[in-house]
């Protein structure tokens, strides 16, 4: 098999996956909202079970519902019918994962399910099954084919249900309300996390590390504040107003238009007027959003009046640069 069979099957693969996951959008329906009403106006916590691949999503969709404002666990359902149904109280509910809905395991745990009274949700490709026929909810994630070249593998088929969970748990996460501010309070770990809430008034750059130069400022000169302040950029102004910013993308698009006169360029022939701005009580996550949306790795901080209070370097945000946090 040669290089480019090898890239074709890969992306064969990837395209039968996202074509099952376009099929999953239509199966969206008032069954999928009256499952987030179920789970959202719970006092407890949710159950996710399955078998195979799909106790693999069951685990993994848990585990996003934690991370974003639900509580949740996984329970095996054969640990389930040899003990676990004892850590199921009458507030919670469960997700049941199967493909088929057939599953012997599965369908042994719905009758002692049912008989503690709680609300069981199914997250199925076949809404004639057992499981279907039992459940409180269903939620189709039927696929036509599965990426494995057998058609037998679970691919296809657990990536529609891991996209049922993630959504159900992303609008709950809208629902219940759940901010930044609650994200990091359980996300205490994990660097870049940590970086990414920090307000930007912690991490921003200030005083005389801030490239600056005058607008009639000549061209060596904004290249040697620019080299000595290493941040790839100036800004063009005072303290009390800055009028733009020049970037090394800036100097290069200058050279190639102006080599015949580039003695006589200042600082405001270059730059770009008008930087973009975020304000001090924003998040570093903002501020990697803003630089994102835009293709840009610096902002200016503002006080919302125009005033300038500093700048913020995409480098410092990822944990690159050389940042020192205040009052953290």
């Amino acid at each position: 098999m040669n290089t480019e069979q090898i890239i074709e099957l890969g992306r064969e693969a990837v395209r039968t996956e996202i074509e099952g996951l376009e099929g999953v959008v239509s199966q969206l329906d008032e069954s999928f909202a009256r499952a987030v009403r179920i789970v959202a106006e719970l006092k407890g916590k949710v159950i996710l079970t399955g078998v195979g691949k799909s106790g693999i999503i069951a685990r993994k969709i848990a585990s996003t519902m934690v991370s974003i404002g639900t509580p949740a666990v996984f329970m095996h359902p054969v640990d389930g019918l040899h003990g676990d149904l004892g850590t199921i109280m009458p507030q919670d509910a469960a997700v049941v994962l199967s493909n088929s809905g057939n599953t012997h395991e599965i369908i042994d745990l719905l009758a002692p399910l049912k008989s503690l009274g709680i609300p069981i949700i199914a997250i199925t490709g076949n809404t004639e099954s057992p499981l279907a026929r039992q459940a409180d909810v269903t939620l189709s994630c039927t696929v036509s084919r599965e990426a494995c070249n057998l058609g037998l593998a679970p691919t296809a088929s657990t990536t529609a249900q891991l996209a049922v969970g993630d959504a159900l748990a992303v609008v709950l996460s809208h629902i219940k309300g759940f901010d930044r501010d609650a994200f990091k309070l359980i996300h205490p770990a994990g660097e870049l996390g940590k970086q990414l809430m920090f307000r930007i008034s912690q991490i921003m750059i200030t005083g005389d590390r801030i490239p600056i130069i005058q607008p009639e400022a000549l061209l060596d000169e904004v290249i040697v504040e620019m080299t000595n302040k290493s941040l790839g950029f100036t800004l063009v102004g005072d303290t009390d107003r800055v009028e733009g910013i020049i970037t090394d993308g800036d100097l290069r698009r200058v050279l190639l238009k102006r080599m015949d006169n580039l003695k006589e360029l200042t600082a405001r022939d270059i730059m770009s007027p008008k930087p973009k701005t975020i304000t001090g009580d924003m998040l570093a996550l903002d501020a990697l959003d803003m630089m994102e949306k835009n293709q840009i790795t610096s902002l200016v901080v503002s006080d919302g009046a125009q005033g300038f209070l500093g700048v913020v370097h995409l480098h410092d945000l990822l944990g690159r640069g050389k940042l020192g946090l205040r009052g953290v």
